[in-house]
């Protein structure tokens, strides 16, 4: 199977958050965005809404730190995933994250991030406006994915600049 990433194009996002639904559901029949392993980042001063998924890197810092070898590449799909049975949710894959793309289930003690549902990614199918796809690696133009996710990151510290100082 050739290799295939999810893209953004946070220009698209309208913040109706169907993604995060959708894959709440999907993962763990409940329509509940904070086990959702796809996240809408939202500015509403801006009026700008992005989508926040983990992009499956070639070298992922995740599975790096993992104390436990709990982040593993699936052969099929090539994406990383986390061994929800491993997990020790002490949230080190969290913290070097350079997308803020991996969450913790409150309720389970794991960590939670895209495993693109066996290849067939649940929010990509259900999200309206495109701002989500699933597209051979190949095909990407990777600077222009660059420039993307360091826009989308830059937006990320932003917000948790704003959310510590509690505006």
């Amino acid at each position: 199977m050739e290799r295939k990433i999810l893209t953004l194009e946070p220009e698209k996002c309208t913040g109706c958050r169907i993604c995060e639904l959708a894959c709440s559901f999907a993962k763990s029949r409940e329509f509940n965005p904070l086990v959702s392993r796809v996240k809408i980042l939202k500015s509403d001063n801006e009026g700008v809404s992005c989508p926040i998924v983990c992009v499956h890197c070639e070298d992922p810092p995740c599975r790096v730190v993992c104390p436990v070898e709990a982040i593993v590449r699936d052969h099929k799909t090539k994406g990383i995933l986390i061994r929800e049975d491993v997990c020790i949710g002490c949230r080190a894959c969290l913290i070097v994250c350079p997308y803020g793309a991996i969450s913790m289930d409150g309720r389970k003690g794991t960590m939670l991030k895209c495993d693109l549902c066996e290849g067939n990614p649940v929010c990509v199918k259900m999200c309206p406006t495109d701002a989500i796809r699933y597209v051979r690696a190949d095909l990407v133009d990777f600077s222009k994915k660059h420039a993307m996710m360091k826009k989308i990151t830059e937006g990320v510290v932003a917000s948790r600049k704003i959310v510590s100082r509690g505006l």
